[in-house]
């Protein structure tokens, strides 16, 4: 039995794979799809193409964009702000004084990388800082961190 499948069939099974994600958020139905709109594209080009084959490299094709996914492209989409997390995740960062306190008036430290959504923050030290140093966070007070210098 010689099944003949047009290009505009792998059209339309990647597009409602492609569409299928909307409903199923893991984002690995997307590839397969993909993987699909790749065969329709080949077989534009290579119109007699087996079955066969087809099936072969929509599998490939699909598993490659799968694994290009997870391992190249998602971990540079990583979100390193630390917003929203609890204050463990605060604790034991270290930033630079960039305004000294004084008298009725709290430091400011600045981190490398944004702490809770910002990357600037008051500050209360038990100990006497001075402009540059770089101090730990120990606790968080309401909206002011209390530091300790390293």
């Amino acid at each position: 039995m010689d099944i003949h499948i047009q290009y505009w069939y792998w059209l339309v099974f990647g597009m409602v794979l492609i569409m299928a994600e909307i409903f199923v958020p893991s984002f690995t139905i997307f590839w397969f799809g993909l993987g699909g709109l790749l065969v329709a594209g080949l077989m534009l080009i290579v119109p007699d193409i087996s079955f066969s084959w087809q099936l072969f490299v929509w599998a490939i094709a699909s598993c490659a964009f799968t694994f290009l996914w997870f391992k190249f492209i998602r971990p540079q989409m990583a979100d390193r702000t630390k917003a929203g997390i609890s204050r463990e995740a605060a604790l034991g960062e270290t930033g630079q004084v960039i305004r000294e306190p004084t008298d009725g008036r709290r430091g400011l430290v600045r981190f490398a990388t944004p702490l809770l959504g910002s990357d600037e923050w008051p500050f209360i030290c038990e100990s006497s800082v001075s402009l540059g140093d770089r101090v730990i966070v120990a606790d968080i007070s309401g909206n002011t961190l209390i530091v300790k210098k390293s």
